[in-house]
């Protein structure tokens, strides 16, 4: 097998598993985020939350195979779901208001 096949079977690996599972967890951070963020009632945060994950799962999976660079996939999902975890860690008295 070629070089370059070895190249695109290991980018679509890549791809894939940043996809799935960096895709999940970027999502689990935007729930999170958004459960803190949003300005409803907090039966209605933590739903709303979890629909939008649904569609920020879906974006990240397109994401990773519309990018140019897998790498640049991976940076993107894991900086910006730690960015979105961390302030949903840092301020975790906003998920208890009602």
């Amino acid at each position: 097998m070629s070089t370059l096949a070895v190249q695109r079977r290991l980018s679509l690996a890549s791809r894939s598993l940043a996809a799935i599972v960096g895709g999940y967890a970027f999502a689990h951070a935007a729930t999170a985020f958004l459960t803190l963020a949003l300005p409803f009632g907090r039966n209605d945060r933590v739903v709303t939350a979890t629909l939008l994950a649904f569609v920020v799962w879906c974006a990240a999976a397109i994401y990773a195979f519309a990018a140019a660079k897998a790498w640049r996939v991976w940076a993107i999902l894991l900086v910006g779901g730690a960015l979105l975890y961390g302030t949903a860690a840092v301020f975790p008295e906003l998920a208890a208001r009602a």
